[in-house]
């Protein structure tokens, strides 16, 4: 007994281990701190009562790299960085619903403080191949268009890519308050201040809260808050569905994701690349969206992103590795949006990779038709405005010209559903005659 305890002891780091601050250079603090390794949790402190939080993000010349998590006013050279001798956690649990958080898992509501809870680890890694459950259950989302083409089901992941003022936050917000779920976690990365509230009060409707955790980190906070805001509603979300839970993860968005770690990645010294984003950036994307899923034995994750998609019409360097990496696309329209026709979904673009696995032959059939006879009636209507259409000399346009638009409204939503996903395909099935 007392050779163990001596060997204990022997091991044991018994003393505080402390560095100091010798430049600042733009959002960085460069300092000499001994043995502190990439991603440990540190404080600066001016020895005056002012401190700040940061974390080691790179090396460079002898010096350790951190990035601060608030604002370096009343810091100067020679300021002390102590080691805390660990990576970044978040405490986990229960306690958390119902709240709306920091991007360190600290409320920012009038709420009481946090109990204690489970410790784990913001950038932990992703579930092996042999661990992850099949996606065989079909999520519905109480949005008429994505439940009949482009089902979802339980543990895939999907983006919702569009350009500004198309609607992919209200199409989030309505798949966020119809999901068939029992924890919903939302992370607002990046956005404005006032949007936070708003989407509480809007969209989370007040029997959901008490199943719902928010994260926020707005636009005018450190960008390695916001990169953690995003690892926090992982773990969060983690958390649940080893506990067994269906969680629906809701991401606003991994466009300002990529952002904050593009300013990241030019802060500790990364070449920009594509488009002026850094490497690390397209490590991160998927290091952060391959932790969700299903568990074998356990719950799921069910991950849905926006992307803003910057011009429709060209390349994005982010959106393209977020198309890679996700189990289907959801693209919205600025055409069909001025249209007044909402989601603005373009249905010849979108796809959910998982769909003909989780639809029946009948489900299958009629999706296929439909896709079909809305590919007709673009063309056709095309025809019709240069006058080069008349009816009657193609069968399969004259019967799209009839048949898409009482299709188009069924699939109008601006709030709830009002029937389910089986009354949806029933209706489907009578406006293409396929009863």
């Amino acid at each position: 007994m007392l050779d163990r305890l001596n060997q204990a002891l022997k091991s044991a780091d018994l003393l505080e281990s402390y560095g100091k601050v010798e430049e600042f250079v733009g959002l960085s603090v460069k300092a000499k701190v001994r043995g502190a390794f990439y991603g440990e949790a540190c404080t600066i402190s001016s020895g005056r009562g002012h401190s700040l939080e940061a974390e080691v993000k790179g090396f460079r010349d002898g010096q350790v790299i951190l990035l601060p998590y608030g604002d370096l006013t009343g810091l100067n050279p020679g300021c002390f960085v102590k080691r805390s001798r660990s990576v970044l956690q978040v405490s986990v649990g229960e306690q958390m619903l119902g709240r709306v958080l920091d991007g360190m898992g600290q409320p920012i509501d009038d709420g009481a403080p946090l109990a204690e809870g489970t410790n784990r680890p913001l950038r932990a890694g992703s579930l092996s191949a042999m661990e992850r459950g099949r996606v065989n259950t079909v999520l519905e989302t109480g949005v008429k268009s994505v439940d009949s083409l482009l089902t979802l089901g339980e543990g895939q992941r999907i983006g919702i890519f569009a350009g500004a003022g198309v609607g992919k936050s209200s199409l989030l917000g309505m798949l966020t308050s119809g999901v068939d779920a029992d924890i919903t976690v939302i992370a607002l990365i990046g956005e404005r201040g006032r949007e936070v509230r708003d989407f509480l009060e809007e969209v989370v409707a007040p029997e959901e809260r008490e199943r719902t955790v928010i994260i926020a980190a707005t636009a005018d906070e450190p960008a390695v808050m916001r990169v953690n805001a995003a690892f926090t509603a992982m773990s969060i979300s983690e958390f649940f569905r080893d506990q067994g839970k269906r969680v629906f993860l809701a991401m606003d968005s991994l466009t300002r994701l990529a952002m904050a770690q593009r300013e990241v990645g030019l802060a500790v010294g990364e070449p920009p690349t594509a488009r002026g984003y850094t490497p690390s950036v397209f490590a991160l994307l998927p290091e952060l969206v391959e932790r969700a899923g299903s568990k074998e034995g356990a719950g799921s994750i069910t991950g849905v992103y926006t992307l803003l998609v910057e011009n429709e019409e060209a390349e994005d360097p982010v959106a393209e590795c977020a198309r890679a990496i996700l189990d289907g696309h959801i693209v919205l329209s600025r055409a069909i949006a001025n249209e007044g026709r909402y989601p603005a979904i373009d249905y010849l673009s979108s796809i959910s990779r998982l769909a003909g696995k989780l639809q029946t032959p009948r489900e299958q059939a009629l999706c296929a038709k439909s896709r079909r006879l809305i590919k007709a009636y673009i063309e056709g209507k095309e025809l019709i405005g240069l006058g080069a259409y008349q009816e009657g000399h193609n069968t399969e346009v004259d019967q799209a010209l009839e048949q898409v638009p009482r299709l188009y409204e069924l699939l109008r939503q601006s709030g709830s559903a009002d029937i389910d996903r089986a009354g949806v395909y029933e209706q489907m099935a009578g406006i293409l005659g396929e009863r």
